[in-house]
This record gives C-alpha cells, sequence and structure tokens, in this order.
C-alpha cells in the first residue's frame, strides 16, 4: 500500500482546466486545431481540456514512454503508436500529463515538427522542473510542483494509481 500526500485538488484541477480551455480557445480562434495526447498519462487531462475548448478541432494520441516501472526515467525513448492524421500545414497542442526531465517532449516537439506541422505548442497538467535535463517552453501549464514522484488524474507508478481525481506525491510505499 502507498502512502500519499494530496498536492492539488480535484477542484483546482478542475478551475484550471477550464481556464487552460479559454487560453487555448483565444489563441487558436480561426485556426486549424490538432489536439495530440501523449498515451496513457495524458488521456484523462485531455478528455477534460478538449470539453473547455470551444473551437473545431481533430483529436490525435501518440503513445511514448521513457519510464517503464521505474520511478527514474530511462532516457530512452520510446515510440509504439504514432499519430495517424495528416499534420502538414496543421496548428498541433501537444497534450502531456507531466514534464519532468524534458526529453520526451522535446524529441516529441522535433517529431512533429519535421511532418510539415504549422505549429507545436504544448500544454502539460504538470511542469516539474526538479529533474529536467533538456529545456523545453511549454506554453500552457497547469501546475507548476517543484518536486516529487506524482500520481493521480493520469500520472501513474508502474500503470497503477492513475484513477484518483487528485494529485498526490507518493511518501512511501513505491
Amino acid at each position: 500500500m502507498i502512502e500519499k500526500e494530496e498536492v492539488v485538488s480535484r477542484g483546482d484541477i478542475a478551475r484550471r482546466v477550464k481556464e487552460l480551455g479559454q487560453a487555448i480557445t483565444r489563441d487558436y480562434s480561426g485556426r486549424q486545431l490538432v489536439v495530440i495526447g501523449i498515451l496513457n498519462g495524458a488521456f484523462i487531462f485531455l478528455a477534460d481540456l478538449v470539453r473547455e475548448i470551444e473551437l473545431p478541432m481533430e483529436i490525435d494520441f501518440i503513445r511514448v514512454s521513457s519510464y517503464g516501472s521505474s520511478t527514474c526515467s530511462s532516457g530512452a525513448i520510446q515510440c509504439s503508436k504514432d499519430t495517424e492524421l495528416e499534420l502538414a500545414g496543421k496548428d498541433i497542442l501537444l497534450v502531456e500529463d507531466i514534464v519532468d526531465t524534458g526529453r520526451t517532449l522535446a524529441c516529441l516537439k522535433e517529431h512533429l515538427a519535421a511532418r510539415q506541422s504549422k505549429s507545436v505548442r504544448i500544454c502539460a497538467l504538470i511542469d516539474k522542473k526538479e529533474r529536467r535535463e533538456v529545456e523545453v517552453a511549454v506554453d500552457y501549464v497547469g501546475f507548476v510542483v517543484a518536486e516529487g514522484f506524482l500520481v493521480g488524474y493520469g500520472l501513474d507508478h508502474a500503470e497503477q494509481h492513475r484513477q484518483y481525481p487528485a494529485i498526490y506525491k507518493i511518501i512511501s510505499g513505491v
């Protein structure tokens, strides 16, 4: 059993997701938006976020990982599912659960830009710079969290704990 401490409440998440949706709506008005969720962690955040964006959009997913069942990034990024939509000439909003080392997002941003997209911007639920190795610009940030291993609202440890409605820092038991 893990011991955990709440870091971001369910209510705070709902309020911030609404604010992010309003900002994205404003910024992408009149543009051809493709929202790409990074699986598996971003699926809950993405589902709530797109319901707050009041624009026509396409939605797709990409699946990459660098953690496996560890609490530390391996540094090796593996892509097991690429996007399926045509991205050339479109504005891409890449949606991520957490930016930690920055390696995954830097790699993905380059990968998607190479597909002749018009622009690639990043929206992350959590920006955690504690272990940042590669500087990456996050255009829309839900919350900045200084440190700790986080679970809940899509964030996991070894594919467990995603279902919590709030975000928690694991204190012990991992």
